[in-house]
């Protein structure tokens, strides 16, 4: 009863990319949503025109108001803070798959005149698997306006090691833009494992944060799961932790935030 289906068709699971990016009016509190092009993660996976359509046909459903750009963005590939600032990888955002045209410079704009952000935020390469050439939610997330969750890998033998190991030093060197550094709270990845002879992008990061709880990525290793948990858990006292076993999700290269997006009231 609580629960209302839209028969919106796609070519695709992930409506965290191709779905509307929602924003609220800090005075009036009134929502809309933004539409961007989106190309199946540079151009992998054709064809992607009913992709596209969702977030008209979602604007149309609730009857609220869109703001349309033509630059390609996928909601997997930014994180904000809900006070001005968004986080992004340079490996997706500036890939020449996705808008060989414009400028870094040009990027950050159109980030701030369609989200309403002031500062972004870079990180460097994505991690092993990932098909979307860097997705930050897979990697970094805000867990409060002022500290970032991050995963970790400390094996040195794996691939993600140095990848990760680059990207915590580029946040410890941020600075928030009432001074000081960022928290950091450094979370473990899971141990490698995939399908088929291809690793798959398995990540706690990928959380979801929804009314009242968080929902936490569980990939059948109950150490490590269990170890994820307590660390978001710990990020988020006030909600409840839910482990959701994603083992056959991620088959498909992503889990919970990847198929989500959130609306607010």
């Amino acid at each position: 009863s609580r629960v209302r289906f839209y028969n919106h068709g796609t070519d695709d699971t992930w409506c965290r990319d191709h779905g509307p990016i929602f924003v609220k009016h800090r005075e009036s509190g009134r929502v809309a949503l933004t539409d961007w092009r989106f190309n199946t993660w540079g151009g992998k996976y054709p064809p992607w025109d009913r992709d596209n359509a969702v977030p008209g046909k979602v604007a149309r459903a609730l009857g609220m108001r869109r703001f349309t750009s033509a630059m390609v963005l996928e909601g997997g590939s930014i994180d904000v803070n809900g006070r001005g600032l968004l986080l992004t990888s340079e490996n997706c955002l500036l890939n020449r798959n996705r808008n060989p045209h414009l400028s870094r410079n040009r990027i950050e704009q159109g980030l701030r005149d369609m989200l309403g952000v002031q500062t972004i935020l870079w990180l460097g390469e994505g991690i092993e698997g990932d098909d979307t050439d860097g997705h930050i939610d897979d990697m970094t997330r805000f867990f409060k306006p002022g500290g970032f969750i991050t995963s970790v890998e400390p094996d040195e033998r794996d691939a993600n090691h140095h990848v990760l190991a680059r990207n915590l030093e580029r946040l410890r060197g941020f600075r928030r833009p009432e001074g000081g550094r960022f928290e950091i709270v450094e979370l473990p990845m899971p141990r490698a494992f995939g399908f088929d002879g291809r690793r798959v992008p398995a990540s706690y990061a990928n959380f979801l944060v929804i009314n009242d709880a968080v929902l936490v990525p569980a990939f059948r290793q109950p150490k490590r799961d269990a170890e994820a948990r307590e660390i978001i858990g710990a990020c988020f006292p006030n909600r409840e932790v839910v482990p959701i076993d994603c083992y056959e999700l991620i088959w498909g290269l992503g889990t919970l935030h990847c198929i989500s997006q959130q609306q607010p009231a």
